[in-house]
């Protein structure tokens, strides 16, 4: 478990930009917080990131929130953006195509509370929580150490400890 003080929305895009140096297919980044807390804003950040990385032009990223769920790439990798907000039931989540994403590509899932019993193997939790005043958050990645350390690796100069 790390835990990560972010001063404002610039840390938050920095963390995100920080978790896109080693994504790879499979990994599953379940990204939980209230409204207002940073998941969009981190995810935005890591896609345009990987986009960078790969050689593209980062494409604008919207929340997913009334599309559910929006696929990007970043060369090789494919990386799928979900947001389960809105989803009525986990049965919901097969016909969005979850399951082969969990797979074959790097998963962003905010809401992840609605995967329920179907939450992958090996996931990253990046539980974001707003300070008093909201002017600062916190992260808290979770998850298997080997995945923690190949993503958070040493940290950049100018990112967040």
């Amino acid at each position: 478990m790390t835990d990560l003080l972010l001063s404002g929305p610039g840390a938050t895009e920095a963390l995100g930009r920080r978790l896109a140096r080693a994504l790879r297919p499979g990994d599953a980044l379940l990204l939980a917080g209230p409204t207002g807390a940073g998941k969009s804003l981190l995810a935005r950040a890591l896609i345009q990131e990987a986009q960078r990385r790969a050689g593209r032009e980062p494409e604008a990223v919207p929340s997913p929130t009334y599309t559910l769920v929006q696929t990007y790439r970043a060369g090789p990798l494919e990386i799928w953006h979900a947001d389960l907000y809105r989803l009525a039931s986990a049965d919901e989540l097969w016909e969005l195509g979850l399951a082969e994403a969990f797979d074959t590509a790097a998963a962003l899932i905010e809401w992840p509370d609605r995967l329920g019993a179907d939450r992958p193997s090996g996931a990253v939790d990046v539980t974001l929580a707003l300070s008093e005043g909201g002017a600062a958050r916190t992260a808290r990645l979770e998850g298997p150490e080997s995945t923690l350390a190949r993503l958070l690796g040493p940290q950049p100069a100018g990112v967040p400890a």
